[in-house]
């Protein structure tokens, strides 16, 4: 067990700052051109892939009981990245729109590398955002959200994720099967109604219709106007182009880790409607040391599911014996799990262990499989 005194400390911190660097490394590729413009997929994908193999895993946990005064370095991380995202992506629009170096492909290529770090890095600190207790927090993770036009992502996972995660009623379970490229679009279509639905059904509890002011859709699709606004002011009808192109790439990778965290884990039907509690054998779990400083210990997934206003540094680690663990850390998770027929080779066989490890008692998974149970109540 980590103690707070040392979890408090800058150098305990650190390794969760590496994510800063991908904002001089994509500068410098905006400023050279060529292959480099492809440099933050490189970095997020390749290399981290390749530190996960030589810095191996991280078992330890820091103290559950730290206090938020000894995790300001961790705090500070988190809202800092919101103004050097903003400055970035509006930067480079600007920028592009006057670098005579830069050919069409060039700041197409650029672009994929802005929506690969604002959706590995700005959507993960937005997701820690949202979950905690401070309104400015909250506005901090709208704000990020607003950047890549996904900002309903917040209701939909704080409302309905979070509460039917592993049954029929959460569009983000991954089913036992689903390639990605199904997956992706139908997760894309029924998110966006299940946030809906959850914010309208919010309002009617109160008596109020969905069109009322306080409903946060309006907050979500005014900021998302403000970003398209400037980027249309700073880069005209390209630098439009070239914003939702970015948007559309970092909603690509948020959902390629939401693919990877539950795929195939449901929770048992009990009948009626009813359905056990979330444990932590309903998410996948990856201790590999440094992409988890870079995701900010995102796959220690089940303890986030146990205490979602946890802060990401006391975030617990499961061993195998708790909750399932993937063989590698997202980053080649992720990169697997685009060829489906490699995926299901990987992970198939690891979801049929898994059900007979938890629910030998259970012999017709067709229900499942098809998410075709009764909605939970």
């Amino acid at each position: 067990m980590i103690s707070s005194q040392t979890a408090a400390k800058l150098q305990s911190a650190l390794p969760f700052w590496l994510s800063f660097l991908l904002i001089p490394a994509i500068w410098l590729a905006a400023l050279t051109g060529g292959w480099w413009v492809l440099i933050i997929p490189v970095l997020t994908w390749y290399l981290f892939a390749a530190l996960d193999v030589a810095a191996g895993l991280n078992l330890e946990n820091v103290d559950p009981e730290t206090s938020d005064d000894d995790l300001r370095w961790y705090k500070l991380l988190t809202t800092a990245w919101v103004p050097v995202q903003f400055l970035t992506i509006f930067g480079l629009i600007y920028y592009v729109g006057q670098a005579e170096h830069l050919g069409t492909w060039e700041k197409i290529g650029l672009f994929f590398s802005v929506g690969v770090g604002s959706g590995t890095i700005g959507i993960n600190y937005s997701h820690e955002l949202m979950h905690q207790k401070t309104k400015f927090e909250r506005w901090l993770g709208d704000i990020l959200l607003a950047m890549v036009l996904y900002s309903h992502f917040r209701s939909e996972h704080l409302l309905v994720h979070h509460r039917y995660v592993g049954t029929p009623r959460d569009p983000v379970t991954a089913r036992y099967g689903e390639g990605f490229h199904r997956f992706f679009p139908r997760v894309l279509r029924e998110s966006w109604h299940s946030a809906f639905g959850a914010e309208k059904a919010m309002l009617a509890r109160k008596d109020l219709p969905w069109t009322d002011l306080s409903n946060p859709l309006f907050r979500y699709w005014a900021l998302q106007g403000g970003m398209l606004a400037l980027a249309l002011i700073l880069g005209g009808w390209a630098g439009l182009g070239l914003f939702i192109f970015q948007a559309f790439v970092a909603i690509w990778q948020l959902e390629l880790v939401n693919y990877v965290e539950h795929y195939g884990l449901t929770r048992k039907h009990l009948g009626d409607g009813k359905y056990e509690h979330v444990q932590p054998r309903h998410s996948w779990n990856a201790a590999h040391k440094a992409s988890n400083w870079l995701l900010i210990n995102l796959q220690r997934h089940s303890d986030h599911h146990y205490r979602p206003d946890r802060r990401f540094p006391l975030l617990q680690n499961y061993t195998e014996a708790d909750a399932p663990q993937l063989p590698y850390g997202y980053p080649i998770m992720t990169m697997a799990a685009l060829y489906p027929r490699l995926w299901k080779r990987i992970m198939n066989p690891r979801v049929q262990r898994w059900r007979e490890m938890y629910y030998p008692e259970i012999t017709e998974w067709r229900a499942y499989n098809k998410a075709s149970n009764p909605l939970p109540r």
